[in-house]
């Protein structure tokens, strides 16, 4: 399959990788291509920046998540000749596992999608250093994927002394500038980037934004460099949810009469709860499963005849106390997961569930960015939400990363993976529970170490790891069949 394709990628965190990306999304779509966005590794922000600009949801990518072969299938899958693709890369280019493996790095998963590489180096405050910097990631490109460079936050003035410099010592082209922007950019909070929908005037910023970025760069030749990627894969055999990778969904009885049989998965969607892995969605979707979209904050009651819920991570403790208002919908949820219907809560969703959450974040600060001066306000009563209350205790605020980074989890007794199965999950939260449950073991990959964590039964999976379930489809599959069971058992009852 021919797609012409990039990665954005850059030696650093924060050295404009996101704002970049977005700009170039909309200068191509603006010139009338079929434009693709993918995300390398774990994060989910970044996405919706480009989902916001494209329209169309942006797909994350990620060597430790899948092996290489599967990686291409989810690069492939749905797409066609003639498609353009923009790669955003994570961290330092070849920052990976444990930040010394190249799995999981931007650089490999260039390297497994025969990508070309535009390096977006932050040029602020140097001068011919540039070249030493430049060069030392051109040596470490063994692939020789860098194709190009672009130079943010540079003065025309110094550009133009530096690009021939740069392109003749060397022997790579600069396709650009960026001049330091004052009066825009992406504010950023504990988890990452402030979200799109919380910044009013996002659209008239990210257009902006491509505005003066087309002023400053040359979008023909990133659109040459585009051009130079091979033929990737075979389109045919593009599927990742084919039977092969899904088990036996499709030949489960849920699965054979979809208009009979199809079970409803209530997904929570909205402010608080919106950190969803795009495949996970659509394998759940592949499985049979209609997924009905609800909002904890706004909506007073789970979607009708739904068979299952799913309640993803996201910033509860920013929402804290109006999710606490909407009794109705707490009520709901509690009465659905103790009436036995298949749960599956992932940190901000897995944290809701309990029976109250510290809340130490303004409501009215669009920044929310935690920072507790006096930690007797962590154990301050007055400062308590009450939240769902199916589990017992509660989440704090601890002040600083509890977890963070790739895990493998294995079940203790197997309910949603076959025995001695695994699935490959990353944690990212400030917030720790009284209880993470002690039902699953989570093994640090690049270390070997281990801890108990996750809550897990016959009909619920609870905890704060974010899993991936392309990287173990018959978790997918699982949670499909027992709201299939589930639905197959109401038999007419009141939920």
């Amino acid at each position: 399959m021919k797609i012409n394709r990039f990665m954005i990628a850059a030696p650093k965190s924060g050295s404009g990788k996101t704002m970049i990306t977005c700009a170039l999304l909309q200068l191509l779509k603006d010139s009338g291509k079929n434009v693709l966005s993918y995300k390398c590794g774990p994060d989910y922000i970044d996405p919706m920046f480009h989902k916001k600009v494209l329209g169309v949801p942006s797909k994350n990518l990620d060597t430790f998540f899948t092996d290489e072969k599967t990686t291409v299938q989810l690069f492939l899958d749905e797409r066609a000749d003639g498609d353009f693709a923009v790669l955003e890369g994570v961290m330092g280019l070849y920052d990976g596992l444990g930040g010394i493996y190249e799995q999981g790095s931007s650089y490999h998963l260039a390297k497994v999608t025969q990508t070309p590489i535009i390096l977006v180096v932050d040029a602020k405050g140097m001068g011919k250093s540039v070249l030493a910097l430049i060069a030392g990631f051109l040596q470490y490109d063994t692939q020789h994927l860098i194709k190009g460079v672009l130079l943010n936050r540079m003065s025309k003035g110094y550009y133009d002394i530096i690009k021939p410099l740069i392109e003749k010592e060397l022997s790579v082209k600069v396709v650009g500038y960026f001049p330091e922007q004052k009066d825009i950019g992406l504010s950023s909070r504990h988890l990452g980037l402030v979200m799109p929908d919380e910044l009013s005037d996002i659209k008239k910023q990210l257009n902006e934004t491509a505005d003066r970025l087309k002023k400053t760069i040359d979008i023909d030749l990133f659109i040459d460099i585009a051009a130079e990627a091979d033929e990737i894969g075979d389109s045919e055999n593009a599927d990742v949810y084919n039977e092969k990778n899904i088990g036996n969904c499709d030949q489960n009885e849920f699965s054979q009469n979809k208009a009979i049989n199809t079970v409803n998965i209530a997904v929570a969607m909205d402010e608080a709860f919106c950190f969803y892995y795009e495949d996970n969605l659509r394998m759940l979707e592949k499985c049979g499963a209609q997924l009905l979209y609800f909002s904890p904050l706004h909506d007073t009651s789970l979607p009708e005849d739904c068979d299952a819920m799913l309640l993803g991570g996201g910033y509860p403790e920013l929402y804290a106390k109006k999710l606490s208002k909407n009794v109705s919908m707490l009520n709901a949820i509690k009465k659905a997961f103790i009436a036995g219907m298949p749960t599956v809560a992932e940190c901000g969703g897995f944290m809701y569930l309990h029976k109250y959450i510290h809340d130490i974040c303004d409501d009215n600060d669009e920044q929310n960015k935690p920072d507790v001066q006096n930690k007797a306000d962590i154990q301050n009563d007055m400062n308590k939400s009450k939240l769902v209350g199916a589990l017992d205790g509660g989440c704090h605020f601890k002040g600083k990363l509890v977890r963070f980074g790739y895990i493998e989890l294995a079940e203790k007794h197997s309910n949603f993976l076959p025995p001695n199965e695994k699935i490959k999950a990353h944690e990212f939260h400030y917030y720790d529970s009284t209880d993470n449950g002690a039902d699953c073991i989570a093994t640090k990959p690049a270390t070997g170490r281990s801890y108990d964590c996750v809550i897990s039964h016959d009909n619920y999976w609870l905890g704060f790891p974010h899993l991936y379930y392309p990287s173990n489809p018959h978790f997918a599959e699982s949670l499909v069949r027992k709201a299939y069971e589930y639905r197959r058992n109401k038999n007419g009852k009141l939920l």
